[in-house]
């Protein structure tokens, strides 16, 4: 049993469960940076994750040892919970981060080498990224660790789930109550929180929510 073998199940096993390591880690009671790549090592020497938050991964997501054990091995796969045909690597970041600039080109492609990445249903926009929800401010619809993901290419209609960024650099999920030539009118998920109305040269680039992790 090698060092890398159970990172690498570890990984996979959040990415069955559509979560980030870290998103793994918060649903398992964890510190959510228990499972980062920066900790996968101290001093240049391999650190391994401990037998209890193992259980505690395992015990959150309802997985027996022996699936873990099978991931660890590679000696058969872990069933997936939904019967998506295909899947491939998407890049993953927090929607905290996503304000940053280093992240995404004018268009709002992803872009640079600090993302992530998360294995998900596969998506026919190439450009398609996932970002994982922090707090509390679009419950009940999206919660806190969840997993969205958002393809720049598909065509955004009244009633879509949006990830709109502002010129300013503020990122948000929404819903997309209307869009005319002068505004763009998002309401709301979570009730608590009111919504916003923006002149569209305030807006940097929209992409449609095509996927979620519930």
């Amino acid at each position: 049993m090698r060092h890398e073998d159970i990172w690498r199940a570890i990984d996979a096993l959040a990415a069955e469960h559509g979560l980030s390591a870290s998103g793994l880690a918060r649903k398992a009671g964890l510190d959510p940076t228990t499972f980062n790549r920066s900790k996968r090592e101290a001093g240049g020497k391999p650190r391994w994750p401990s037998t209890e938050s193992v259980a505690k991964v395992l015990e959150a997501v309802g997985a027996p040892l022996e699936a873990f054990t099978a991931l660890v091995t590679g000696s058969a796969p872990m069933p997936r919970r939904s019967a998506a045909p295909a899947a491939r690597r998407i890049p993953l970041i927090g929607l905290a981060q996503a304000g940053s600039d280093a992240y995404f080109d004018d268009a709002g492609y992803p872009v640079g080498g600090s993302w992530d990445e998360i294995e998900l249903p596969n998506i026919s926009d190439p450009h398609a990224y996932a970002l994982e929800i922090s707090g509390d401010s679009m419950e009940p619809v999206y919660r806190d660790g969840d997993i969205v993901i958002a393809s720049p290419a598909a065509p955004t209609r009244r009633g879509d789930r949006v990830v709109v960024r502002t010129v300013e650099g503020e990122v948000m999920a929404k819903e997309l109550v209307r869009r005319s030539a002068r505004r763009v009118e998002l309401a709301s998920l979570n009730p608590a929180f009111p919504g916003r109305s923006l002149d569209v040269n305030e807006v940097a680039w929209m992409a449609r929510i095509v996927w979620a992790s519930q």
